[in-house]
């Protein structure tokens, strides 16, 4: 039997079964925390101080004191990953979930005997049921689909901040069902220009040269920062620009990226082939330089979950 998970809560380890956040907190009143996830190849976090470098921008950005430097962040994230070392099957690769919220608002502080704080909540979740029902995509693309839902523009809410103040991204999705299982939104912003996914960047091809939305309005993705590296090492030529829908129906291939699952082909555009429909080679070369680079070839891997989930 494997292991009992635990989570770092407010500077004690405690089983995941236990784990609880007051009803009086900041971000169940307000939406008010912000927070990172970052993946493990092989059981080895993926550029996570990249990641708590982002985090800690995000609690300066919000005035929110985590009550632990960076440093002491790190040192109790790596704790945790070794603690939970045994709870996981060694093919088996993880997120590493950072919540962290003022805490509970002073107009219920009398509700805690010993004050109040910050809440730092610090969790892992196995990747099986994540990766494994998108391995099949991999080969045929998802439908990038531009919903009527658009992005918070940074004058109002700096998506740069990443914060649990997501309800846009849960409308866009919830629109997506009715484009059947494959699609993925792509968010405009106020000026009709396309952003990012619901928790993703997105990016085009076109005559060679990569092409990703300007960071004004969207997460400055570290897996986006990730493949924009590698393209400078294989010389692909790539910029940040404002980009239309008319763009990517014109574009020769598309994809989106984030942390768990690192590129993702999309082969159609609002109803649309891009390209040829199928997937391209300079995805293929950035998805190659990627696996290289994080040690695991993902594609296989995800392959390997939907086996284990009963879908390949």
């Amino acid at each position: 039997m494997a292991a009992e998970r635990l989570v770092y809560l407010n500077g004690a380890m405690v089983p995941e079964a236990d784990a609880r956040i007051s009803l009086f907190d900041s971000q169940n009143i307000w939406g008010d925390m912000v927070f990172e996830t970052t993946r493990t190849f092989e059981h080895r976090p993926f550029k996570l101080r990249e990641h708590l470098d982002r985090l800690y921008a995000s609690l300066a950005v919000t005035q929110i004191d985590a009550g632990l430097s960076i440093d002491a962040m790190e040192r109790v994230t790596l704790e945790l990953l070794e603690r939970n070392r045994a709870a996981y099957a060694s093919e088996v690769d993880f997120n590493i979930v950072h919540n962290v919220s003022r805490g509970p608002i002073p107009l219920y502080a009398d509700a805690f005997s010993g004050g109040i704080g910050p809440t730092v909540a610090i969790f892992t979740w196995p990747l099986i049921k994540n990766l494994g029902p998108l391995a099949q995509y991999y080969e045929s693309g998802v439908h990038a689909v531009t919903p009527r839902q658009r992005s918070i523009p940074a004058r109002l809410l700096d998506p740069k901040v990443k914060s649990r103040a997501r309800l846009h991204y849960q409308m866009a999705q919830l629109e997506m069902a009715h484009f059947g299982p494959d699609a993925w939104a792509v968010l405009l912003d106020e000026d009709g220009y396309l952003t990012e996914g619901t928790g993703s960047n997105f990016f085009l091809v076109r005559d060679g040269e990569l092409l990703t939305p300007e960071p004004r309005n969207v997460l400055r993705g570290v897996t986006r920062q990730t493949v924009l590296d590698l393209a400078a090492e294989l010389h692909i030529p790539a910029q940040a620009a404002n980009i239309e829908p008319y763009d990517a129906i014109t574009a020769d291939e598309a994809f989106f990226t984030s942390t768990p699952f690192c590129l993702m082909p999309a082969t159609r555009f609002n109803g649309r082939a891009v390209g040829d429909g199928r997937v391209g080679p300079v995805f293929q070369r950035l998805t190659d330089a990627f696996a290289e680079s994080a040690g695991l070839d993902f594609i296989e891997q995800a392959r390997g979950y939907a086996a284990t989930l009963g879908l390949a």
